[in-house]
């Protein structure tokens, strides 16, 4: 893990939540967890995908991974459809489901152990195969396009790294606007209450 990940070592975006409307407040107090119990991701399925997150966002921090895994199965449990899909992606529940399990059908038969038991770089050659639509076929990938996959996976994960209030910290967003609103909006000037790098790192 990268040990200095910000330039606002001092900031800490939870100091405003008094200024976040009741609703706002608590979505965000709900992603430093703890997590309730998984509605559609099985257990081998939801490791997988903590282990996926550390290389698609190279971080290793527990508390942060366990919400992305969470926000993750909030949205394939979720009865809300998707925006769009292209053409001859199945619906994501069936997408990362059986991606997952071919994923690691894959890694059986490449490396001869399941993906959680294969070393770190074996793990990112598949990754990087599968990103690149060029990984190993077989019959478990039929009607699972490669490609879609990995782009499903790596869309939901960033999407859920970057709402979670220690990475806003880090890279010194201020949080919710509502109801407090931004008013210094000219290039280069910033709110009292917004990130200040440390002397140090200017």
């Amino acid at each position: 893990m990268q040990e200095n990940r910000t330039r606002y070592p001092s900031y800490d975006v939870l100091n405003e939540k008094d200024q976040w409307d009741e609703h706002t407040r608590e979505i965000v107090i709900k992603r430093l967890g703890p997590f309730p119990k998984n509605k559609f991701l099985k257990e081998h399925e939801a490791e997988m995908i903590y282990a996926i997150a550390r290389h698609v966002v190279y971080d290793q921090r527990k508390e942060i991974l366990d919400y992305v895994v969470h926000h993750l199965d909030n949205t394939l449990s979720s009865p809300m459809g998707e925006n769009q899909r292209k053409v001859g992606t199945p619906e994501q529940k069936i997408l990362v489901r059986r991606g997952l399990k071919a994923t690691d059908n894959l890694a059986k038969e490449q490396y001869g152990a399941p993906f959680l038991k294969i070393d770190v770089q074996q793990q990112f050659s598949i990754l990087d195969d599968l990103a690149r639509g060029k990984a190993m076929t077989s019959e478990d990938w039929q009607g699972i396009p490669q490609k879609e996959f990995f782009k499903k996976l790596a869309t939901e994960i960033v999407n859920a790294y970057y709402s979670h209030p220690t990475v806003w910290s880090e890279i010194g967003y201020g949080g919710p606007a509502y109801p407090r609103g931004y008013v210094r909006v000219e290039m280069g000037l910033t709110d009292p209450w917004e990130a200040k790098r440390d002397a140090k790192e200017s």
